[in-house]
């Protein structure tokens, strides 16, 4: 990445979070984290960031009219071979004809590229992937109607009379912004509302996240771990993990980055 693209970034990623670390920057970047102290300090001397110890932050916090959580160009750069193998994992569980919903997100939308080859009935509020679902692939498309909030690239209605109370789901695939024993957590109340929605018209909810999102916490609880029928995540999963979802009764499938998947019921 060009330097001047590289900075961008990081400005970017500094006015969404109160505190930035280098790690993260790294991920952000794909550069090293010489490079990545080094464009801190530039931003820092061109009084454009803060340099703090560890990491960077932003000089003053800009007001974000819309979602809570990072952009969707954020999100799509991080854990990319994680989510590109659970998503691949998840579209194995679909069979041609049945109905379902993929909800927005980075992970969710690597779900398009071996959907390319399968003909189903898709229910999203995503705007990229009912696109690329459009333009290359031979499944039905149905979108949800509301505002789209161009950082996270979705589509949300305050409305409960919308269009969504008309779609039944065989299943429902979806992201979150973390796990933990009380079940998925979000950031947004509208988002929440709008994804509470769509489970109701899913027999099954399958949540397909990268490992580090069990140890991300929020505020807001989207729905109870009992609720969830399947977890597809990474093999960065910890035993404790496993453990908690196993007394919910969840079902726990594990791929490899690789592609080589390992599968295991916890039940």
């Amino acid at each position: 990445m060009h330097e001047k693209d590289r900075h961008r970034v990081i400005l970017s990623a500094v006015q969404d979070r109160a505190l930035v670390t280098v790690l993260d920057l790294c991920t952000l970047t794909g550069a090293s984290e010489a490079t990545v102290r080094r464009d801190i300090n530039t931003l820092d001397e061109q009084k454009r960031l803060r340099r703090v110890r560890g990491g960077a932050e932003a000089l003053t916090t800009k007001p974000f009219v819309g979602l809570a959580g990072r952009p969707f160009s954020v999100n799509e750069t991080m854990n990319s071979a994680e989510k590109q193998a659970i998503a691949a994992a998840a579209v194995e569980l679909c069979e041609d004809g049945e109905p379902i919903i993929i909800n927005g997100g980075t992970t969710t939308f690597q779900m398009v590229h071996p959907l390319a080859s399968r003909r189903l009935q898709v229910f999203t509020n995503s705007f990229p992937i009912a696109a690329h679902l459009l333009k290359n692939t031979s499944n039905t498309i149905m979108l949800s109607g509301g505002i789209i909030y161009r950082e996270q690239n979705i589509i949300l209605s305050p409305f409960d009379n919308d269009v969504t109370r008309n779609f039944y789901a065989k299943r429902m695939f979806m992201g979150a912004q973390g796990i933990g024993p009380l079940g998925l957590m979000e950031q947004d109340p509208l988002l929440i509302q709008a994804e509470q929605k769509l489970i109701g018209q899913a027999e099954e909810l399958i949540v397909l996240v990268d490992s580090t999102k069990f140890q991300n916490r929020s505020s807001l609880v989207l729905c109870p771990l009992d609720r969830i029928n399947t977890i597809i995540t990474d093999d960065g999963v910890d035993d404790r993990t496993a453990t908690m979802l196993e007394a919910a009764d969840v079902t726990l499938i594990v791929v490899s980055s690789g592609a080589a998947q390992k599968e295991g019921v916890a039940s």
